[in-house]
């Protein structure tokens, strides 16, 4: 059931600014306070990024550092950018992806290179089998401390940014985010420790072990963490679909998604410490390179079935009032998307392109606010966060409005009636 598109009685059942689920709020208590969150929050990330910065120079050699860092960063603007593109639909917050990242490449790297370490030497002293220890370390320890420490980043964000973390892509989105950033710091480690090797031995250009190291995991594989790591997001993802009261499956399946990012880091591992160099290409092209094509194509087909959902659900709105009849249409498209916020920003400026961007997101919450209510997923304050969205739409539909409605006809998805010809043949418009 649609409210009424009657402006006055909607609003005044608008909850009071303070408690906006979708507008920062100023908390009345200490521990509860954003900003002091937030404070406690990078404060803990930078601690873990110098100690990390520590532990690598400490085992790469400041020049073997720098040219990790040089070469580790070539991939992250490339994934970042196709995470972010496939988020396009409703964008997350940078702050989420920034502390995503952050806790990647500091965080989820300190964890796992002092748990790696400690357990591999325990195994070794344990059984007098440094090899064999190298070898359980890389192939069962490593995947479990490394995907879990990832996942927290995930968990984080699912339990204290819930509003933000609404399905499938946005899991896909964080967990490859965090990925990413485990990756770079990872990298950083072996190309720097190459490096120092080459350095010591003597050796340079392609038949160096810098070299191999990068075609190996920048060139081949720069996908590999983040291909393991989106099956954990998935697993959320698919959790923040069900509805409430599937309260088991709302556990079992991140858990579900953790353990297959395990087994599939596990078997990456496995391919080069037990199987040689053979091995490990015959996993990348019958496994791996698959596995990374079945994900993607996983994941461009869940955000046409946003798309899909928004063109579903807003014309139920669209029948009451609150948008005009092209504006789901355009909403569903993201060409038409940003050519509504062309129109306005060459019309009336980048504020109203601005506040074009602003409708779009919050009309496409709206949208999956109600596909999520249909399913049983929604919280007992769903109609309070409608009247809210509706609220924001009505504040913005001035400027709004006639931008999507002109790119939704100018991309053709809504049909322009022809013109009207009087009996003469004469076409009124001409002129």
């Amino acid at each position: 059931m649609v409210p009424a598109c009657e402006q006055q009685p909607l609003f005044d059942a608008v909850p009071e600014r303070a408690h906006w689920r979708y507008k920062p709020r100023r908390a009345s208590r200490l521990w509860r306070s954003k900003a002091v969150r937030a404070g406690v929050l990078i404060t803990l990330l930078a601690l873990s990024g110098l100690m990390i910065l520590a532990l690598v120079r400490e085992q790469t050699g400041t020049h073997g550092f720098l040219v990790g860092l040089g070469l580790a960063t070539l991939p992250v603007p490339l994934l970042v950018a196709a995470f972010r593109w496939l988020d396009r639909v409703e964008p997350g917050p940078w702050r989420n992806l920034l502390f995503a990242f952050a806790w990647g490449a500091c965080a989820a790297a300190l964890v796992a290179i002092i748990a790696n370490t400690f357990a591999t030497r325990w195994i070794a002293t344990a059984t007098a089998d440094p090899a064999s220890a190298d070898t359980l370390g890389a192939t069962v320890i490593a995947p479990v401390v490394e995907e879990s420490a990832k996942a927290v980043a995930v968990l984080l964000i699912f339990i204290f940014r819930r509003r933000d973390f609404t399905g499938i892509v946005d899991g896909v989105v964080v967990a490859g985010i965090t990925a990413t950033g485990f990756a770079f710091t990872e990298n950083i480690l072996y190309l720097g420790s190459a490096f120092g090797e080459d350095q010591e031995i003597g050796t340079s250009g392609l038949a160096s072990v810098t070299a191999a190291t990068f075609f190996v995991r920048i060139v081949m594989s720069p996908f590999a963490h983040p291909l393991f790591t989106v099956l954990t997001g998935i697993g959320f993802g698919i959790a923040a679909l069900a509805a409430q009261r599937q309260r088991i499956r709302r556990v079992v399946l991140p858990l579900l998604g953790l353990a297959l990012a395990m087994g599939m880091h596990a078997l990456w591992n496995a391919s080069a410490s037990l199987f040689g160099p053979w091995g490990f290409y015959a996993v990348y092209g019958a496994f791996m390179v698959p596995a990374f094509g079945l994900l993607t194509w996983l994941a461009i087909w869940t955000r046409q079935r946003e798309l899909h959902t928004i063109s579903t659900e807003l014309p139920a709105y669209a029948a009451a009032g609150w948008l005009t009849d092209a504006e789901p249409r355009a909403l569903s498209s993201m060409r038409a998307r940003t050519m509504a916020r062309d129109f306005a920003r060459h019309r009336y400026g980048p504020a109203a392109a601005h506040t074009v961007s602003e409708y779009e997101r919050f009309a496409t919450s709206l949208a999956f606010l109600r596909h999520r209510a249909r399913r049983g997923a929604a919280g007992p304050d769903f109609m309070a966060r409608e009247q809210e969205l509706l609220h924001h739409l009505w504040q913005r539909k001035e400027a709004a409005g006639p931008a999507l409605t002109y790119a939704a006809r100018a991309t053709g998805r809504v049909r322009v009636p022809p013109p009207h010809r009087d009996y003469s043949g004469h076409n009124p418009y001409r002129y």
